[in-house]
């Protein structure tokens, strides 16, 4: 059996070698193609500024390789066009935040000011992973909802007392 992950993927260089790769993973499956997608979208989120590049052509190659992923699910028959919005909006980011400025704790907050729902959070995040949340959730932001990525520049964190729970022996 070939090897059907999204890093052997990145290492074909041929048209031949991707007809072999694509035949392989039809011929697996569902199972195959859920694995080698969430090891595209790990890419997508820790993906920076010197495999800009490489990520954006991949896309354009898993396009043309796999040109219906609805075949293998349903669920999955825009999967292209959510990655290409996801790179789109993660380059975005990564072109107005320098490098310099990456460091540290970062957040994404979503808000919608006009319905009861509470702020989703998203704390303690490193950049890149911020980053790729923040572009996550443009693609389904709604008219009035907001959505921002903040730096934390202070944080002071407090925890409840063993003591004062139901079960402070647990």
């Amino acid at each position: 059996m070939p090897d059907l992950s999204f890093g052997a993927y990145r290492r074909l260089h041929s048209a031949g070698q991707r007809e072999v790769f694509r035949a392989a993973m039809e011929a697996r499956g569902y199972y195959a193609f859920f694995a080698f997608t969430e090891d595209f979208r790990e890419s997508l989120k820790t993906y920076s500024d010197s495999e800009m590049e490489e990520i954006g052509s991949l896309i354009g190659r898993v396009r043309s390789d796999f040109p219906k992923p609805g075949r293998f699910s349903p669920s999955w028959e825009m999967l292209w066009e959510e990655f290409q919005a996801i790179y789109d909006a993660k380059n975005e980011t990564l072109a107005e935040i320098s490098a310099s400025d990456r460091s540290g704790e970062w957040q994404v907050l979503i808000d919608n000011p006009y319905m009861p729902q509470q702020v989703a959070c998203y704390p303690g995040l490193a950049f890149l992973d911020a980053a790729y949340l923040f572009a996550y959730f443009q693609k389904d932001l709604k008219p009035n909802e907001f959505l921002r990525l903040q730096k934390v520049t202070h944080v002071h964190v407090k925890t409840g007392l063993k003591e004062a729970t139901l079960f402070p022996d647990l």
